[in-house]
């Protein structure tokens, strides 16, 4: 099922997933006109299941969506497939453009167009990703408790990483790969966590009946592992935003890219607010979606006050046009009787 797109709404979500849907629900149970463009590609779609997420803990990711959908419809919400590309000032609003030509206006947008996370290129990775390739242990932990995991060092949070699985296995071994092999306090933590590190650039992951067995070296030699754990570069999803002046800057903890913005969301640009991964790279889908659900109250606040300024201002122009006329009538009358 899908919305007919009209030609303006209060706001318009760019962004289908926890974040985009949450705003939405939130605005239009706010009697607000919204529209969620979806471009139909979360993040977690590999994955068989939400973990973490209370009351529907391991839902199917398409599931969650399809509910979520559903419930911004129940409000007057309109939810709409399509890929926007621009978005640009137009009056006092916004005119978001779509891939396919169609144009919408706006009177604010919330962004909530996730991220994408850059894989390691090594082969098997991203065949593997989502099932026994991993990224976190708060998402898949428990699905690979005590079994056996290797962890990539693949961005600044390898050991980290590495310690943070271990809190779910106690056979964890950190492949240093390309990077440096820990040295000094990092290898102290980790030789006093058992952890395992093995030095050796990794050339693949093995395979056997569908399902990962172990990490090839470059030099041949294979370590047994049963799920692998990888630190992506995670970029958020915000192009499209650039004729706004908005760009997404360096985090800080150098694991990618994300659009800075203050607790609700709220943008250095006026009118635009963000929510869930593009905001936050670290937020997993309960956190997305308390996120949207905290950008659209703002939003609606920020809608508020306008209105209420607007109607401040007419009701003084009102007033003032009343004045002048009795003013008017007054002095005429005045002079009808010789005053």
């Amino acid at each position: 099922m899908t919305d007919q797109l009209r030609d303006g709404y209060d706001v318009v979500v760019v962004g289908g997933g926890a974040a985009g849907l949450s705003g939405a629900l939130t605005l239009a149970r706010a009697r607000r006109s919204v529209v969620v463009i979806d471009g139909g590609a979360p993040r977690n779609a590999p994955a068989t299941g939400v973990h973490g997420l209370l009351a529907r803990e391991g839902i199917r990711p398409a599931e969650l969506l399809e509910r979520g959908r559903a419930e911004v419809r129940g409000y007057g919400g309109h939810v709409v497939p399509g890929e926007v590309d621009g978005a640009r000032r137009q009056d006092d609003g916004f005119a978001v453009g779509l891939a396919d030509g169609r144009t919408v206006r706006a009177r604010r947008l919330l962004v909530a167009t996730g991220l994408v996370d850059a894989l390691p290129d090594i082969p098997g990775v991203r065949e593997r990703w989502g099932r026994d390739v991993l990224h976190c242990p708060y998402c898949h932990g428990w699905e690979v408790r005590d079994r056996a995991i290797g962890v990539l060092a693949s961005g600044p949070l390898a050991v980290h990483q590495a310690l943070l699985f271990r809190q779910w296995s106690p056979d964890v071994t950190l492949f240093a790969h390309t990077m440096a092999r820990p040295g000094g306090e990092e290898a102290e933590q980790l030789a006093a966590r058992g952890v395992t590190v093995v030095a050796g650039e990794v050339a693949s992951l093995e395979v056997a009946e569908d399902r990962l067995v172990g990490v090839r070296l470059r030099d041949g030699t294979v370590v047994s592992r049963e799920a692998v754990a990888v630190s992506t570069r995670m970029v958020a999803r915000a192009g499209f935003l650039a004729a706004l002046g908005l760009r997404p800057v360096e985090h800080p903890l150098g694991v990618g890219e994300h659009v800075p913005a203050d607790p609700t969301g709220r943008t250095e640009v006026p009118g635009v607010w963000v929510a869930g991964n593009v905001a936050d790279l670290a937020a997993q889908v309960g956190a997305a979606a308390a996120g949207g659900a905290v950008a659209a109250a703002a939003i609606n606040a920020d809608l508020i006050a306008e209105e209420t300024r607007q109607a401040v201002a007419a009701q003084r122009g009102s007033f003032s046009g009343w004045s002048e006329a009795r003013v008017s009538e007054l002095v005429t009358g005045d002079r009808r009787h010789g005053l």
